[in-house]
């Protein structure tokens, strides 16, 4: 039997990128029979006014606290180099475009590092753009997906698919197993312990 692994994310949630190590170790200790869907859950709508500075500060200082806590490395540089803004909708739709051309967690980790440690903006489109050709899309594609109302529609029907798994935290994990669906709890460099879960679900164990 076959069962399927939602992974809900944002691209630019920085949880979600210290996250990324652990899932990866999961991601290669994962049964034949599980598979992943991506579900991109969509921080924030898109906007070109300049992130308030409160909310510069709140963010940062997550980045700090993710430092302590995880051990991610962050480039603060980011905040002196760029025009942040609270617009993550871009982003999301630049992994589905990217979908199209089967490079979908590619594009996941470009954003991460782009935006994490190489201080680049992506809420920005020729940010998606530069790194569409860094990972040698076809860029006519890529252009034309990037915010073609196919993506959109399908980005919404993935923040629908979000909400009807009641996953709303970024990142989250649940699989479906027979007609259920089990949140996994996210343990941050524990991949042992998200394996562990998932195996006692699909073993039946609980039941």
């Amino acid at each position: 039997m076959v069962h399927t692994l939602y992974y809900v994310y944002d691209p630019m949630c920085a949880w979600c990128y210290a996250f990324a190590p652990t899932f990866e170790k999961v991601k290669e200790s994962l049964p034949s029979n599980i598979k992943i869907i991506y579900v991109p859950g969509g921080l924030a709508p898109h906007t070109s006014e300049p992130m308030p500075q409160i909310m510069r500060e709140k963010i940062e200082s997550i980045w700090y606290e993710i430092e302590k806590v995880v051990g991610t490395k962050f480039n603060h540089d980011f905040w002196t180099k760029c025009t942040p803004k609270r617009s993550t909708y871009l982003a999301c739709q630049a992994t589905l475009a990217a979908k199209i051309q089967n490079s979908e967690e590619a594009m996941i980790k470009a954003i991460q590092e782009a935006y994490y440690l190489r201080a680049m903006n992506p809420s920005q489109e020729e940010t998606m753009i530069q790194l569409a050709q860094e990972l040698g899309l076809d860029m006519e594609l890529f252009k034309n997906s990037l915010t073609s109302e196919e993506t959109i529609k399908n980005f919404t029907e993935m923040m629908n698919l979000r909400r009807k798994l009641a996953l709303n935290s970024f990142p989250s994990l649940a699989i479906k197993y027979k007609k259920e669906i089990y949140p996994i709890n996210i343990k941050y460099n524990g991949p042992k312990t998200i394996l562990d879960q998932i195996e006692n679900i699909t073993q039946n164990v609980y039941f």
